[in-house]
């Protein structure tokens, strides 16, 4: 499996973000997508999850994935906000993402022991810390499995012990054939290309 875009181009409220970019990532690839404030890292991210149109260029699943499914089908995005219903509990925001999303689905109680949070599965969301709340979105990448991951600053939030967490989370992924593309201002804690958007910061 591999991802392509060539000649990508992102517009924004009139403005060109970037033009000519080019993206390749194979499966048990990660690509940290990097470079400074406004240069297009999440609106790149965004475009390939289906969320922005694309302005030029083009984007393709190649040598794998699910013919019958577009590429945004088969990917899961992190952005910078956790989709979270406070109302709902910890459980209950994970079984609404497994039933919404839908494809191959893992055990949802195995996904929260993996991300630290089996023990507040009855919490209501609205309690849940900045970090545990990103430590829930993460859980969702591991209860509905699809093959690309677009991770914005999927650090961003966690102490120590959840960026190891999640660091072993993306290894797993990418040891079962997956790919990343995570846009980041730090190191991810895994082997990574790099591409870098804008110039130097």
């Amino acid at each position: 499996m591999r991802l392509s875009g060539r000649g990508l181009k992102c517009v924004r409220g009139g403005r060109t973000i970037f033009a000519g970019l080019a993206v390749a990532v194979a499966a048990g690839e990660a690509l940290a997508v990097t470079g400074v404030n406004g240069a297009g890292k999440s609106s790149l991210l965004r475009m390939i999850a289906g969320l922005l149109p694309l302005a030029d260029g083009t984007l393709s699943l190649e040598d794998g994935g699910d013919t019958d499914l577009t590429l945004a089908e088969q990917t899961h995005y992190l952005g910078h906000r956790d989709a979270l219903k406070p109302a709902l509990t910890v459980r209950e925001n994970l079984d609404f993402w497994r039933d919404f999303l839908g494809g191959e689905v893992n055990d949802a109680a195995a996904g929260l022991e993996r991300v630290g949070l089996g023990h507040a599965a009855g919490l209501p969301a609205a309690f849940l810390s900045a970090g545990q709340r990103r430590r829930l979105s993460i859980a969702r990448l591991i209860t509905v499995r699809r093959p690309v991951w677009l991770l914005d600053e999927p650090t961003s939030a966690l102490d120590s012990a959840g960026q190891t967490m999640i660091a072993g989370v993306m290894t797993e992924h990418l040891d079962r054939g997956g790919l990343i593309l995570a846009a980041t201002h730090g190191p991810l804690g895994i082997s990574a290309s790099e591409l870098r958007i804008g110039g130097a910061s």
